[in-house]
């Protein structure tokens, strides 16, 4: 048998990252957010039940908000180039919202038109990372479709990706975790089933300038 090459294409480029200090940032955080939530009615966007801001966080967030945000635009730029693969350092546009999902909330399967990456940074899991029984991962649909599943469901491509083809991948929330996709990558929220709050923060980039 000749050597076969076999290149894994059209991979979905998803970051994420655990930042420090979150004890004392997401205090505050979540402080502001149900604030807010106690005065402001809920945006009915892909939010399945649950409260959802307006999409000005940068405007009411305070301090830690930004920061979050800043870090964020930095992830975003870094994972950004070119068609040369050349750096390249966009004028991002940006819309940025609060979410709090009690007992039985989620979000439905959606994307993010306009935008170019979007991402999420965890308040509050509720319990989630400690208790996988509780829901709220945050679920990523495998853009290539159905794949082997429409027609052999039994059988997977070889492989380190073969698994997930036609299925999809999970991110358990944590508090402190930041993470970035791209905007057209469908995707939920599972419904939490914990007792307490599950706290996050979302925002889209978009390129209203696309020069450097």
């Amino acid at each position: 048998m000749p050597d076969i090459a076999v290149r894994g294409l059209f991979a979905t480029p998803v970051a994420a990252v655990q930042l420090p200090g979150a004890a004392a940032r997401n205090a505050a955080l979540r402080a502001t957010i149900l604030a807010r939530r106690d005065a402001t009615a809920s945006v009915q966007a892909s939010n399945a039940g649950g409260w959802h801001s307006d999409r000005d966080l940068a405007s009411w967030g305070g301090p830690e908000a930004l920061d979050i945000l800043d870090l964020a635009r930095q992830v975003a730029t870094q994972l950004t180039a070119d068609r040369n693969g050349q750096p390249i350092r966009p004028r991002w546009s940006m819309q940025a919202w609060a979410n709090v999902n009690a007992p039985g909330d989620g979000n439905i399967a959606h994307y993010h038109p306009g935008a170019f990456w979007s991402g999420t940074y965890y308040v509050d899991d509720g319990g989630c990372a400690d208790d996988p029984s509780l829901g709220g991962e945050f679920e990523m649909l495998d853009p290539r479709g159905a794949t082997p599943g429409m027609y052999a469901p039994g059988l997977k491509f070889a492989g380190e990706d073969g698994a997930s083809a036609g299925s999809a991948e999970t991110i358990r929330p944590r508090p402190g975790l930041l993470f970035l996709f791209p905007s057209w990558l469908f995707h939920q929220v599972r419904a939490y089933r914990g007792n307490a709050l599950r706290i996050s923060i979302a925002f889209n980039f978009g390129l209203p300038d696309q020069t450097a």
